[in-house]
């Protein structure tokens, strides 16, 4: 792998919740075309490591992290959005800055199962549906490197396999996904695995 491959560079990390050491000396390098799939219990501090990455933790951090892409695309696990909008109305506020119009807007709708229920309010759909709202970025996003925390949560079988199918078709075309996830992924792509909380 080149510098010019490199999309994310960790090097000495040190993460701490409250009194607990979370991550110590964790060294990470993510290159263009890779999918990486962090694992561990509950607690092991997966959350907090992308939410580091993404620039978003609450929590103080000692090291070094370079990120090399122009713009990041981060999902939480909790759905993203406005309850009080539709599902295409939440996503014509992200795409104000991504240059994406209501035609692609819609097929992104479409791609997660959500075709018809553009115009529903959030706050109408189910939980599984409010969670396909958030991943319809996935469809419309521009950015090099996305972090992923649990895309996989409140998804039937279909969906996890059309995600699946969505992240490595982004891997070829050069990104980088770094996601989290207590199910298991069926990938037809090389994968880079972490396992956190083992000594």
């Amino acid at each position: 792998m080149t510098e010019a491959d490199s999309l994310l560079c960790v090097k000495g990390l040190l993460l701490e919740r409250g009194e607990r050491v979370l991550l110590r000396g964790f060294d990470m390098n993510v290159a263009a075309g890779e999918l990486l799939i962090v694992e561990g219990e509950n607690g092991s501090g997966k959350t907090t490591l992308l939410r580091t990455l993404a620039g978003l933790a609450r929590y103080g951090f000692q090291g070094q992290i370079q990120c090399l892409a122009e713009t990041l695309l981060y999902l939480g696990h909790r759905p993203g959005m406005k309850q009080l909008l539709t599902p295409r109305e939440n996503l014509a506020w992200y795409c104000s800055s991504q240059g994406s119009g209501a035609g692609e807007i819609d097929r992104a709708l479409a791609q997660v199962g959500l075709y018809g229920y553009e115009d529903e309010l959030c706050q109408n759909l189910s939980a599984g549906q409010q969670r396909r709202v958030n991943l319809a970025r996935l469809y419309l996003s521009t950015a090099p490197l996305w972090l992923l925390d649990e895309p996989l949560t409140s998804i039937d079988r279909e969906g996890v396999q059309k995600l699946g199918e969505r992240m490595v078709e982004h891997a070829r075309d050069g990104g980088a996904v770094i996601l989290t996830s207590h199910q298991d992924l069926p990938l037809d792509y090389p994968v880079t695995r972490i396992k956190l909380g083992v000594a």
